[in-house]
């Protein structure tokens, strides 16, 4: 049952404890430990299913994740950046979410790892990504899911300890809605996890007894896509051909002038 857009955000803002940035210390502190590095290698080999198939030539990932482009690696795209919100974390320059240095559609596709977590406005973020995608681009969203045992954690007061505090839980029916106010469409949503230490790292196509845990997956990844209305342009409409009002037609009660 899918609760109602006010039950959502009241959850959201419940799970909003700390609202505290990324920072390069609780970002080490997280990938050094052993689930931040399960994590990211299970995101890892998540991308490598996706960005294989995005085209284009401009590539850019938004956010410090991962150790610098590492999360790019499987891109064949000809060009590879990230703009990073964390100092020393290996981007190519540091950049806020909400005001990015990039031209208005000139990249292909965008990866948004966790960033909007951790950003003070989620939804200016997703209106800044709309203006730099080109009209066929792609849009990639990894996030943590406000139904996890994670969050659960998180809103009783035992989060995580390598956890970064601060982050804000975002549902995918949210995130859906945003991304359709931004006449975007949504191509895959794929929900998946690390799990507990002794159980293996699953997915939503995960048999077995890993299959129970879906519902309370950790995180989610989503590929939607710019709706392009197609233009067509209108010339002038032919007129009708004028049929000559003598001599083309006969009118009853008429008579022919002979000379």
């Amino acid at each position: 049952m899918r609760l109602s857009h006010a039950h959502e955000f009241a959850v959201v803002k419940f799970a909003r404890r700390g609202d505290a940035p990324l920072n390069r210390h609780t970002l080490e502190l997280w990938l050094r430990s052993p689930r931040g590095r399960r994590l990211l290698a299970l995101e890892e080999r998540e991308l490598k299913r996706v960005l294989p198939d995005l085209f284009g030539r401009h590539v850019l990932q938004v956010g410090s994740w991962g150790r610098g482009d590492s999360l790019l690696a499987s891109s064949e795209m000809l060009h590879r950046a990230v703009l990073g919100t964390v100092a020393e974390s290996g981007a190519a320059a540091l950049t806020e979410p909400e005001r990015l240095p990039v031209q208005e559609k000139s990249v292909d596709a965008v990866l948004l790892p966790h960033c909007l977590e951790f950003s003070r406005s989620p939804y200016p973020v997703l209106r800044e990504v709309n203006r730099v995608l080109s009209d066929r681009g792609r849009l990639v969203v990894l996030g943590f899911s406000p139904w996890s045992f994670w969050a659960w954690r998180q809103w009783l007061g035992l989060r995580y300890r390598a956890f970064p505090p601060g982050a804000r839980f975002i549902s995918l029916g949210r995130l859906s809605d945003w991304l359709e106010l931004l006449d975007f469409e949504i191509c895959e949503a794929r929900r998946y996890g690390v799990g507990f230490p002794w159980t293996r790292p699953f997915s939503d196509e995960t048999g077995g007894p890993a299959r129970f845990f879906r519902g309370w997956s950790e995180c989610y990844l989503v590929v939607a896509k710019k709706r392009v209305i197609p233009m067509t342009l209108v010339g002038r409409v032919p007129r009708a051909a004028v049929r000559p009002l003598i001599g083309g037609v006969s009118v009853p009660g008429a008579h022919t002038r002979t000379p």
